[in-house]
């Protein structure tokens, strides 16, 4: 970075030196270290005050005294350069405090939203999260698998608003659901504790006088059993359908008969629950609303069932969840033009052949030496 204000004090003086006597630009050396404070670090802008300024004095002094800047130039350089090291020394210290902020922004999103393994709990996944706040790169959408002993969970969500209140309700449902998910036999029982726990977040943001008193989620809720190899069990909080995608084509699954998390009980009670055929070749594909409500300049609504079956049917390589996956975020962004109008999760689930060991589904180290069955034992 420092070669832009080397060329900028070059070409000054080089311009001095080759004009008429009555024409003086020396001066204009002040611009270098102003520069180099925009672009470099605080002891590279010191050295080109100091360089500035001594190229001044040498440029100055070749011309007969009459046409001489004068000391009251060379004080202008000498003061540029000063306050260009100070600018320098606010510039790096406030970019130190954003390198911070951004990674401490990224463990929350780790923390929320923590690393999956390609291959794990005998499914194959692939997701992308991108937030409609570039700057900061978080937001309330969420998904996690939980492995258990009566098979592998899924939970896909979208928190309604933006902020770290919506950052902190997907956290305390994603932290339910990898408890819950893991320790209850019946999916029914974890769609309900879902539910309470959202229904506790929010007397809890009430009764600490912060906003979200009224928030709510949208969910999909899947699981994975070992006893029905080519089904789903779905339980659909208010969210938009999930799809099968495979080799043949793009089918909707049950779309949100029920209310969102925190409104079931204006319904009467949770959403059913549906058991859906799911193929082995077969990838569950769940996104947010920042995919189907993602619009180009005209104001047309993204067509994601159109793309995804008309790229499967050129490619059928495409359903396994990583193509998948970044064939719909590519999409989105092409059709948007990349702005986003809000957070956009795209996630893509399928069933590994029982043949292929993966991690994830076999008993804890340790775990029966402390008295767990075969059938507790997992991560």
């Amino acid at each position: 970075m420092w070669l832009l204000p080397a060329v900028l004090l070059v070409g000054i003086a080089t311009l001095d030196l080759n004009t008429a006597a009555e024409f003086r630009v020396a001066s204009w050396i002040v611009l270098v270290p102003g520069l180099a404070a925009a672009v470099c670090g605080v002891w590279t802008t010191a050295a080109f005050g100091v360089v500035s300024l001594a190229t001044f004095v040498l440029v100055d002094s070749a011309f007969h005294e009459r046409y001489r800047a004068g000391l009251a130039d060379f004080i202008l350089v000498a003061l540029g350069g000063v306050l260009a090291t100070l600018v320098a020394v606010l510039r790096v210290r406030q970019e130190r405090r954003m390198l911070h902020m951004q990674d401490i922004t990224k463990t929350t999103v780790r923390a929320v939203l923590r690393p999956l393994p390609d291959r794990w709990a005998g499914l194959e996944q692939a997701g992308v999260y991108l937030a409609a706040d570039v700057e900061a790169q978080i937001g309330g959408d969420f998904y996690d698998i939980q492995p258990s002993p009566y098979g592998t969970r899924v939970l896909v969500g979208d928190v309604q608003g933006k902020g770290l209140g919506a950052v902190e309700t997907a956290a305390a449902l994603l932290g339910s659901f990898r408890e819950v998910g893991y320790h209850e036999k019946d999916l029914g029982t974890v769609a309900e504790r879902l539910e309470i726990r959202m229904l506790r977040h929010r007397a809890h943001a009430a009764a600490t006088g912060r906003s979200g008193g009224d928030r709510f989620a949208t969910a999909v809720l899947a699981a994975f059993s070992r006893d029905a190899p080519g089904m789903v069990d779905v339980v659909n909080f208010g969210h938009g359908a999930p799809l099968a995608v495979g080799p043949h084509g793009v089918r909707e699954l049950p779309c949100g008969d029920g209310l969102p998390l925190g409104l079931c009980d204006l319904a009467g009670g949770l959403p059913p629950q549906h058991r859906v055929p799911l193929a082995q070749e077969e990838t569950l594909l769940i996104v947010t609303d920042g995919v189907t409500e993602a619009r180009d300049r005209a104001g047309e609504f993204y067509d994601l069932v159109g793309d995804v079956a008309e790229a499967v049917a050129a490619d059928p390589g495409r359903v396994e969840p990583r193509p998948l996956v970044r064939l719909v975020r590519d999409g989105v962004l092409r059709h948007s033009g990349g702005r986003l109008a809000d957070d956009t999760t795209v996630f893509a689930v399928r069933r590994l052949p029982e043949t292929e060991e993966c991690p994830g589904t076999g008993p804890l180290p340790g775990a029966l030496g402390r008295g767990l069955s075969d059938r507790e034992g997992y991560a």
